[in-house]
Formats: structure tokens, sequence, C-alpha cells
């Protein structure tokens, strides 16, 4: 995978090409971008997301800057997520290609 010099991170070609090839990536990046943030909550919300891919998925999130990780030192512990700043970014270039994909439904259709 290509990485960038200045971050230690995949080029965001690299990312493009592995959140949208995984179909669990995108689920988790939409439950994200609508407030749930929890991964009980997300397991719950997203049928056949199993708690082991979500957690793969989630740190390949926030290994790639796109979603961020807060830990509260509760009992039970608490742990949250959201989009970065780079992710929300990311989100609009999915956006962008969701839209891409619509518009070329209708030429062809």
């Amino acid at each position: 995978m290509l990485q960038n010099e200045k971050t230690d991170q995949p080029d965001v070609q690299r990312m493009v090409e592995n959140i949208v090839g995984c179909k669990w990536s995108l689920a988790v990046i939409d439950l994200l971008r609508n407030g749930i943030n929890r991964p009980g909550e997300m397991v719950r919300s997203f049928d056949g997301l199993s708690t082991k891919v979500l957690n793969e998925r989630l740190r390949k999130l926030v290994r790639f800057g796109i979603a961020s990780k807060e830990s509260f030192p509760e009992i039970p512990p608490r742990v949250e997520y959201e989009l970065t700043s780079f992710g929300k970014k990311f989100v609009e270039l999915l956006d962008m290609v969701a839209r891409l994909e619509e518009e070329r439904k209708k030429v062809e259709g």
C-alpha cells in the first residue's frame, strides 16, 4: 500500500480503494455520520454487522484518520467514535461517488 511519507498513513487514493471496496466500512461510516457512535448501538442498528467485523472496520477507520476513538474511564467501559475533520471531507468524496453512480444509472436506465 502506498504510504504518505509525512504521516505514515496510506495515500487517499488507497484509502478510497480500501473503503469503497468494503461494504462494512461504508456502513460504519454511514452510522457515524448519522450520530450512532457507540459500538453496541452500531451492531444493533445494522443487520448482519458482527462485533468482530465492526471492530476491524473501526480500527481501520481510526488508523486512516477518518474516525477518532474516545475511551471513557467508567465501569462498564464506554467507547465512542466520531468522524474526524478529515473523515467529514472523506465522506464528501464518497457522496460525490454515490451521486456519480446515480447519474450513470439515469443515463443508462
